[in-house]
């Protein structure tokens, strides 16, 4: 083994913003909290995702290969229908998907990150 997985860094304009939604989405813990720097965990401590200030922050776009996702997080939901409601309350937006309660959907963060709630396969 090389290393260990320390924790993700997600880049954009408002880092206080951007880690409030996903505080919320996947039930974490505020570790550290700068106007530059937010980083997001477990009530044991351990790092998960980080957020950095980035100056001249450009969202990406789904499936546009000339603004390209730069990185996407997937996080497990028993029912997409039941979820989805919950997420675009937080201020995501529903970006590609399914009807159908088992699957997945794609999503932006309220800067344009995408992520995707997945659901166990039946």
């Amino acid at each position: 083994m090389i290393g260990q997985l320390h924790s993700i860094v997600i880049d954009c304009p408002h880092p206080s913003e951007l880690a409030g939604f996903y505080e919320k989405l996947l039930s974490l813990s505020r570790l550290e909290d700068a106007s530059e720097f937010v980083v997001l965990g477990t009530t044991a401590g351990t790092e998960i995702v980080a957020f950095q200030h980035v100056h001249d922050f450009r969202p990406p776009q789904w499936s546009v290969p000339e603004h390209p996702q730069q990185m996407h997080i997937d996080v497990m939901v028993a029912d997409l229908d039941v979820a989805e409601p919950q997420v675009l309350a937080l201020g995501a937006t529903l970006l590609d998907g399914s009807d159908k309660p088992v699957g997945y959907r794609v999503y932006a963060d309220p800067v344009g990150h995408p992520f995707c709630l997945v659901t166990p396969l039946e």
